[in-house]
């Protein structure tokens, strides 16, 4: 089982949303194995590993894996030292051919593609959160929308 996350920015946390989340992955994921794949950009992002992280720690079978858009002398020195502390592995897809201004946006259909569900937060009927969104639909992924729920 493989699990992504797609939401906006903007996004503002509540207590219902984390008990959304920690629902949906013990109703898909139970005591399987699992890679979570995360972002890490953004404040859903950010909410989604800090709810995903309490999920393993009581679900050891689940691996957090940070999908990175970029793999810069630079941006590993500046990035990729704190995410190795917090996942348990960093995966770079095969996107080194691609401009790095749409590097976030590969790097995110990568990880639709690679997942069987996707948990989003999307309201909003632009932004790179609703791309993602709209290329899940057209890849006939589960959807669980917490904004719609």
């Amino acid at each position: 089982m493989k699990v992504t996350f797609c939401g906006h920015s903007s996004f503002i946390a509540t207590e219902k949303d984390k008990v959304k989340i920690l629902e949906i992955l013990e109703k898909e994921i139970g005591e399987a194995e699992a890679d979570i794949l995360l972002g890490g950009y953004g404040s859903f992002d950010e909410f989604a590993y800090l709810c995903c992280k309490e999920y393993k720690n009581s679900h050891p079978k689940v691996s957090l894996v940070f999908v990175t858009p970029y793999l810069s002398e630079e941006y590993q020195k500046n990035h990729l030292s704190y995410q190795n502390m917090r996942y348990d592995s960093i995966i770079y897809p095969p996107i080194e051919d691609k401009l790095p201004r749409f590097a976030i946006l590969y790097r995110n259909r990568y990880m639709v593609e690679n997942s069987d569900i996707v948990i989003a937060y999307v309201f909003n009927t632009y932004g790179g959160a609703y791309t993602t969104y709209k290329y899940a639909k057209a890849k006939k992924k589960r959807i669980f929308n917490l904004a719609n729920i």
